[in-house]
């Protein structure tokens, strides 16, 4: 999946990372962020140590619903 980021989205979104506590949305932020510079789903799965499904999934949702928290956190 190709991701297009302004740089604006790019900025909010390592602004958030970097201000960020939770891992899971951290791992979520790298995946989108990293997509966005040509990485396939496959070398991100395998770089988050997640699997490859999960990331595609992640990916389509994260970019399409801008879905980067969980929605029941603990």
């Amino acid at each position: 999946m190709i991701i297009n980021l302004t740089a604006s989205q790019q900025e909010a979104l390592e602004l958030m990372h970097d201000t960020t506590r939770d891992g899971w949305v951290r791992d979520r932020i790298k995946a989108v962020l990293l997509a966005s510079k040509g990485w396939t789903a496959q070398m991100i799965a395998q770089a988050l140590r997640i699997h490859e499904t999960t990331m595609s999934r992640h990916l389509k949702d994260d970019f399409s619903e801008e879905k980067l928290t969980p929605e029941n956190p603990l």
